[in-house]
C-alpha cells in the first residue's frame, strides 16, 4: 500500500484478494476513528452510494469531507479499478466505487482463452456479475444435471460455461489427452466454471465444477 501511495497510479488492475485487504483496512480504520467520524462516514457512504446507483452525480461535499483522504491510499489519482481472477464480492465492488469515486470493472477470463471471456460494460452499476461476452468469442451454458444446473432453471438458466472462438488456445503443449478433456469436437472449451445468465446478457459465476469432487 505504501508503494501505491508513492507511485500514484491512474489505472489499477488487481485481484479480489487485494481488494478485500483494502476494504478491511479502510473499514477497520473507520471503526477505530471514533463515534463522530464513523457516523459521518456512514452518512457520506450511504448518500454517495444512493446517488451512484440511481445514476446521479453525488455531492462533491462528501469527497472533500471523507473520501479524498481514502483516495490517497492509492495515490489519489486512480480513475479506473479492474478486477479479475475470481469473483469480487458485490458489497466490496460497491464499496470501492463509493470510496474511490471511479469506474470499477470486473472481468472473467482464463489463460486458455488469451484472457478476456467477458467484461462489464462501462457505466453498468449492477454488481455481482462479470459482464457480457467479449466480441471475440461465443459463450454457452451446458447442463450439469449431477449438480442440478440446467438451462431450464428459474429464474435464470445455469450450467457449465463453455467458450468458442479465435481467442481459445489450440491445446496444451504435447498433451493431447488433457487437451481433449477440455476442448470438445465442436471446438468448445469447457471452463469448469458454473455460470448463470442474468438480464441484459450478463454472466454471473456461481460455482465450480470441480467443487463436487473436493469433499
Amino acid at each position: 500500500m505504501d508503494d501505491l501511495a508513492a507511485l500514484r497510479p491512474t489505472i489499477f488492475s488487481s485481484v479480489p484478494r487485494l481488494y478485500n485487504r483494502i476494504y478491511d483496512g479502510i473499514t477497520n480504520a473507520v471503526a477505530n476513528s471514533g463515534k463522530l467520524r464513523e457516523g459521518l462516514f456512514r452518512v457520506a457512504y450511504n448518500s454517495k452510494k444512493q446517488a451512484i446507483m440511481s445514476g446521479r452525480n453525488p455531492s462533491p461535499m462528501w469527497d472533500r469531507l471523507v473520501f479524498n483522504k481514502i483516495k490517497e491510499k492509492l495515490g489519489g489519482r486512480v480513475r479506473f479499478l479492474g478486477s479479475g481472477a475470481s469473483p469480487l464480492s458485490p458489497d466490496i465492488m460497491d464499496f470501492l466505487r463509493v470510496c474511490f469515486g471511479c469506474q470499477v470493472i470486473e472481468g472473467y477470463g482464463m489463460t486458455e482463452t488469451s484472457c478476456v471471456i467477458s467484461m462489464m460494460d462501462v457505466g453498468d452499476n449492477l454488481s455481482g456479475h462479470v459482464g457480457s461476452p467479449s466480441p471475440a468469442c461465443e459463450i454457452k451454458l451446458v447442463d450439469v444435471p449431477e449438480m442440478n444446473y440446467t438451462s431450464k432453471d428459474q429464474p435464470h438458466p445455469r450450467g457449465e460455461i463453455c467458450v468458442r472462438g479465435p481467442i481459445v488456445f489450440q491445446g496444451y503443449y504435447k498433451d493431447e489427452g488433457q487437451t481433449s478433456e477440455v476442448i470438445d469436437n465442436d471446438g468448445w472449451l469447457h471452463t469448469g466454471d458454473i455460470g448463470s445468465w442474468l438480464p441484459g446478457g450478463r454472466l454471473k459465476i456461481i460455482d465450480r465444477l470441480a467443487s463436487m469432487f473436493l469433499s
